[in-house]
């Protein structure tokens, strides 16, 4: 039971989850905004502005920095997991949802000429550099205010 009180104390994971909260939130009111619509797919999907994964990691890394120290194995752990996620977040992610682009495509010419009914394939997998920028700066600043 103790562990789990300490746990609930554990600044680094709250402060992570606001940042990750936060960029979710600003998707969707950024979509409520663009398509006059609500869909609640826009607080658990992927893609998007600001990236949450950028956000969430990066807000992990400058608690761990704040915390243990910009020059610890800590902070060192934490940033190359972050390069890591932001590299992903933008590079392969993005070009995986640019393939299913393409086959979407290719399943619609096939649709039109010979009638089969296929399901698309999830084409906003990952972000532009813009988005994860967004998201990094934002974990950033999440972080550093909710620093006690």
């Amino acid at each position: 039971m103790k562990s789990i009180l300490e746990f609930g104390n554990n600044h680094i994971f709250w402060t992570s989850c606001a940042a990750w909260i936060i960029a979710q939130t600003i998707k969707v009111i950024l979509g409520v905004i663009k398509e006059k619509r609500f869909n609640f797919r826009w607080f658990v999907g992927t893609g998007g502005m600001p990236s949450s994964h950028a956000a969430g990691v990066s807000a992990l890394a400058t608690s761990i920095g704040v915390t243990f120290g910009f020059n610890s194995a800590m902070f060192a752990i934490a940033l190359i997991f972050t390069l890591i996620v932001l590299f992903d977040a933008q590079g392969v992610r993005r070009s995986a949802g640019t393939q299913a682009e393409i086959l979407n495509k290719m399943l619609d010419d096939i649709y039109w000429k010979k009638k089969l009914d296929e399901e698309k394939l999830r084409e906003l997998l990952g972000h532009t550099p813009v988005e994860v920028l967004a998201g990094a700066a934002l974990g950033i600043v999440v972080s550093l205010l909710l620093y006690r």
